[in-house]
């Protein structure tokens, strides 16, 4: 069996990311929402809070802020946010700066702490104070739909030794010593002094990695048209967009040695090779205790641990319930009544842990409540997949 290199496996978990977090009807909803002139809709679309107004700041500050929203792209920002291993979940607690006024005003993003996590939500705020290690306002194309197109021209995606692409960045910061965190720390002198000053600057996160969008695509583990269309605009022109996979069509089952089709009718999922009355003659010998059929085996089974449950809890996991419920649809059919299993625990669990951030939202709650399965859930160890 093989063993995969710890940057394979970051990889897969970055592939594995770009295929649930930030799911193509969300981007086409938030880019057309965008496009039509309608900022806030595109940040309801991407599942983003919005915490301000822009009547309330200071007249002359009103039209720059206006501008950055109107081209704020959200679905951009969820794609490039910060993420954590081992399910790649947006950075908790987290407020990053998109961009900064005269006055010391800034445009941020936040996430929530990691018990409140669930719907994987951001919010959009005005503040004086953000993490001088996430800062975006300098690496806008990550987020300014105006700027996407920079994203290819940006220093580390040409091949570049670590300290040139430090350079470079250091040259945006408008700094002469810096310091790269990462996994070995690094002092950059661009006055060759020699020795490192009592004052440095620290150059941002986004500086110093290389976007998991150009390791996935030279390493052949991602197509061109899985990427956000934005992305895949500025580093593969042309790239052709898969539509999404279609139905597979029944289910086989060998049952009574032939092989069966289960199908959906009337909005459940039903044998279709059986007529009504040995349908009705099984369910009853069920319900005296006798072994069901075959294919009464597999639909209990699909209701209760369905093959598409790691999917379904993927989904789940970051925030896309929409996406989520139609593949439970698309798998039992709309009307199905969920029995005792996995997957009911799944559905219920999510629902119950957006208790949690309504509370942390409504300013209910400012810690994990005591004794929350959430709290135990969400406390294993965790490692950033973006440094």
């Amino acid at each position: 069996m093989r063993s995969w290199t710890s940057s394979e496996t970051r990889l897969l978990c970055w592939r594995r990311v770009r295929e649930f977090a930030v799911p193509p009807s969300m981007v086409e909803t938030a880019t057309a929402r965008r496009e039509a002139g309608d900022w806030a809709g595109a940040c309801a679309a991407a599942r983003f809070d919005v915490d301000l107004d822009p009547r309330a700041v200071a007249r002359d500050l009103t039209p720059l802020l206006r501008d950055d929203l109107r081209h704020l792209a959200p679905d951009l920002l969820r794609w490039h946010w910060p993420r954590v291993a081992p399910d790649g979940l947006l950075r908790p607690g987290l407020t990053v700066a998109l961009a900064r006024y005269p006055g010391g005003l800034q445009l941020v993003a936040r996430t929530p702490p990691g018990w409140a996590e669930a719907g994987q939500r951001i919010s959009l705020a005005l503040a004086r104070r953000s993490d001088p290690r996430y800062r975006l306002d300098l690496h806008r194309h990550l987020w300014d739909a105006r700027r996407a197109p920079e994203f290819r021209s940006r220093p580390g995606l040409a091949e570049q030794s670590d300290e040139d692409r430090w350079r470079a960045e250091a040259e945006l910061l408008r700094e002469r010593h810096v310091v790269v965190r990462g996994r070995r720390r690094a002092f950059l002198d661009l006055d060759g002094c020699g020795r490192e000053p009592t004052r440095v600057a620290y150059l941002p996160y986004a500086a110093t990695w290389l976007p998991p969008d150009v390791e996935l695509l030279r390493a052949g583990m991602i197509d061109p048209g899985r990427l956000h269309p934005l992305v895949a605009n500025a580093l593969a022109p042309g790239a052709r967009i898969e539509p999404p996979a279609g139905d597979d069509g029944p289910m086989l089952v060998e049952c009574r040695g032939a092989s069966h089709r289960i199908g959906l009718r009337n909005g459940r999922p039903v044998p279709l090779d059986h007529d009504p009355d040995d349908l009705r003659r099984e369910e009853l010998l069920v319900a005296l205790g006798g072994p069901p059929m075959p294919c009464l085996r597999a639909i209990d089974r699909a209701i209760r641990h369905p093959d598409d449950l790691p999917e379904i809890r993927n989904r789940l996991d970051h925030g896309d319930t929409a996406g989520a419920l139609a593949a439970v649809e698309r798998l039992l059919g709309p009307d199905v009544l969920l029995r005792d299993g996995p997957l009911r625990d799944e559905l219920a669990a999510a629902a119950e842990q957006w208790i949690d951030h309504g509370l942390f939202r409504a300013g209910l709650a400012r810690h994990c409540p005591p004794g929350s399965d959430r709290a135990v859930m969400r406390g294993r160890p965790r490692q950033a997949f973006t440094r």
